[in-house]
């Protein structure tokens, strides 16, 4: 993905070139921001400031490397001052199984998920697979436990493969601070205690096996067999909903309890944040139809499912994923 030309471009050129970027800035923005949404209006920002700002790139640097010093910017300005975005296992314990919904948090308050294809650049195998895990939500969770500029430094570093040298340039200062921050910031997402979800491969054969028999289980509401897919202490969360569960026996409770309306669902499969994902329809429509009630971005580990989080806010997710706002009965 590195440039090699330091010509500067003329304005004809520039838009096509700065269009090659854009899911790869994607991507970082992403990371940065937490939110799909944010991140497509940072890259527009970026590429509009980019656009406007073509007669001053003067070739010294890739033009990669320049949309990331504007980007990093962009992303800085949008996190001055703002709350951080969380899971709702990073405020609180699991609560019980036969717990009611408390109120609904503001959109602003979660990590909200993002289509592979919006984040992930095609290419070298290698980076791609990097490039997946490094948009798994636990993982943008921790790492927005990071003040802003020590996670521009992670990223640009771990993720991204620049050099020290070159991020102590975008960022305006030494390598050594990069060197420093980086030290830092390992050590806080180490802290965090990321889950190590298996990487997620449409092709393998026991992972669809699990995934078929998870919808199978959860379409006939089949708890028994849904709960022998779960590991142990898999969790479940719904955002907007700061409650979530952790073990068999709650997640059991929950949905023959307060989840009961998921009772008769139906799911679609897609991908999220480099993970198996289901476009969740509930019974409720008129005649019959089936209405829109989660996106679910499902974790495995060793065979078994981990984590399962149901996104409620499908107004604003199901155009993002091209799921339909209603299937028929």
């Amino acid at each position: 993905m590195t440039e090699t030309t330091t010509r500067s471009p003329g304005p004809g050129e520039l838009v096509g070139r700065l269009e090659q970027h854009r899911t790869e800035l994607t991507g970082y923005c992403y990371r940065m921001l937490g939110s799909p949404f944010e991140a497509e209006d940072a890259v527009q920002e970026t590429l509009l400031r980019a656009w406007r700002g073509a007669g001053r790139f003067e070739g010294r640097a890739t033009l990669r490397s320049w949309l990331y010093r504007i980007a990093t910017n962009v992303c800085l300005d949008m996190l001055n001052a703002r709350r951080r975005r969380a899971r709702p296992m990073d405020l609180g314990p699991a609560s019980r199984g036969d717990s009611a919904l408390p109120p609904a948090l503001h959109d602003s308050a979660w990590i909200e998920p993002i289509p592979d294809d919006r984040a992930v650049p095609s290419g070298d195998p290698g980076d791609v697979a990097v490039a997946r895990e490094s948009i798994r939500l636990a993982f943008v969770a921790a790492l927005q436990q990071l003040p802003p500029r020590q996670r521009a430094v992670l990223i640009l570093r771990e993720v991204l493969r620049f050099t020290a040298d070159e991020v102590a340039e975008l960022l305006d200062s030494t390598t050594a601070s990069v060197n420093s921050a980086l030290q830092r910031a390992r050590a806080t997402i180490a802290a965090s205690g990321v889950d190590a979800a298996e990487p997620f491969d449409a092709l393998d054969a026991a992972q669809q096996q699990l995934l078929a028999r998870y919808v199978d289980a959860f379409e006939r509401y089949d708890l028994d067999m849904l709960t022998s897919l779960l590991h142990e202490d898999a969790t479940q969360s719904m955002p907007p909903y700061e409650l979530w569960l952790r073990g068999l026996a709650d997640i059991r409770t929950w949905y023959l309890g307060t989840g009961i309306g998921c009772r008769g669902s139906r799911l679609v499969g897609t991908v999220a944040n480099g993970a198996p994902a289901f476009g969740q329809w509930r019974p409720s429509g008129p005649g019959g139809t089936f209405e829109p009630w989660a996106l679910q971005v499902i974790d495995i580990q060793a065979g078994r499912i981990t984590g399962m989080t149901a996104f409620l806010d499908v107004a604003r997710v199901f155009p993002l994923f091209g799921l339909p706002s209603r299937l028929g009965a």
